[in-house]
Parts: structure tokens; sequence; C-alpha cells
């Protein structure tokens, strides 16, 4: 499952769940996605503040240019994410101190976190990153 944060044309923002990018596009084109407050269905994928913690050293990351970056496709970005990472929601912050800890084994993760939160991630020498949700609009 995969997390959206939309928003309708009213600017009212609400949370969506979806199997993959290509079910929420499914129902958005269907309208099956309504606004909670005014049931509007023109709705919009809207950037969400998520961190990720990546257990790849630095040695085996991929070298990529500044070129290859700007190349990437909205849609291949959230697709590699929710492949690879493990969503564990607001729980972010948890985790990651659990896996610095050793308490649980290390894995890639995605969420959110508050500020407070990532202060103290800082705090504790936890690196992470943090990227907006692109937005998806058809």
């Amino acid at each position: 499952m995969i997390v959206y944060d939309l928003e309708c044309t009213n600017g009212h923002t609400f949370e969506g769940w979806f199997k993959d990018i290509n079910a929420f596009e499914d129902q958005k084109h269907k309208r099956l996605i309504t606004c909670p407050v005014c049931n509007d269905t023109a709705v919009v994928v809207v950037p969400s503040t998520f961190a990720i913690k990546s257990v790849v050293s630095q040695a085996e990351q991929p070298k990529t240019s500044d070129k290859a970056v700007d190349q990437w496709e909205p849609h291949k970005v959230l697709d590699f994410l929710e492949k690879n990472f493990e969503n564990v929601g607001t729980n972010f912050s948890r985790e990651a101190l659990k896996m610095h800890y050793g308490v649980s084994e290390k894995r890639n993760i995605r969420g959110t976190s508050t500020q407070t939160e990532e202060e103290t991630l800082e705090k504790e020498g936890i690196k992470f990153i943090k990227l907006p949700l692109p937005r998806l609009d058809s």
C-alpha cells in the first residue's frame, strides 16, 4: 500500500491509500475518489513531506549525475520507492531509532516525521533524506 496526500479543487486536503500509482490513476479516472469534506471528485496528489532511511552504504550507492536526476519521471520515482522501501508511515522516527540501536533489523524504510522527530534523528547521528512527493496531475 502507498499513502498519498490528496487535494480537491476546493483546497481540502486528505489522505488516500492505494495499492500502487496505477490503482490511484484508475480510481481517479473513474471518479471514485471523493473529497470527504465537499464530495469533489477532481483530486490531485499534492507534495507530502516524508523521509527515507536507507541501509545502502556510500560505497554501494550508484553514482548519478545531476542530468540523470533531472530526467527522473515522477511515476518511476514513486514506483521505485514503493518497491524498495517499506512504508512505516508516522512510525518513521521510531523505526529508524530501533534500527540505529540494533533493536530491529536494518532495512530500507520510508514514512513521515515531525520537525522535532527529525531533530532527534539528527542528534542521534541518523542520516535520512526528505523528499516531497511529486505532483501527479493528469
